[in-house]
């Protein structure tokens, strides 16, 4: 199925989790934030969560500073 990652289309499998999709975009280092059709998911869900076709999902890096 496709989902829209970041603004480029992405082709994953059906039963794919958010846990996945880091894991395939390769995702290993430092914090995230991922929203999905406008809505946080909570790292918590990340192994549950699934994806549906045509997601709008978007994915940043938490970045410190002062």
């Amino acid at each position: 199925m496709n989902i829209t990652v970041n603004g480029k289309q992405q082709s994953v499998e059906e039963s794919c989790t958010a846990a996945e999709l880091v894991e395939i975009m390769s995702i290993t280092s430092g914090r995230i934030a991922m929203e999905v059709n406008q809505e946080i998911v909570p790292r918590s869900t990340y192994e549950s969560f699934q994806f549906k076709a045509n997601d709008q999902v978007e994915i940043v890096h938490a970045v410190g500073g002062g």
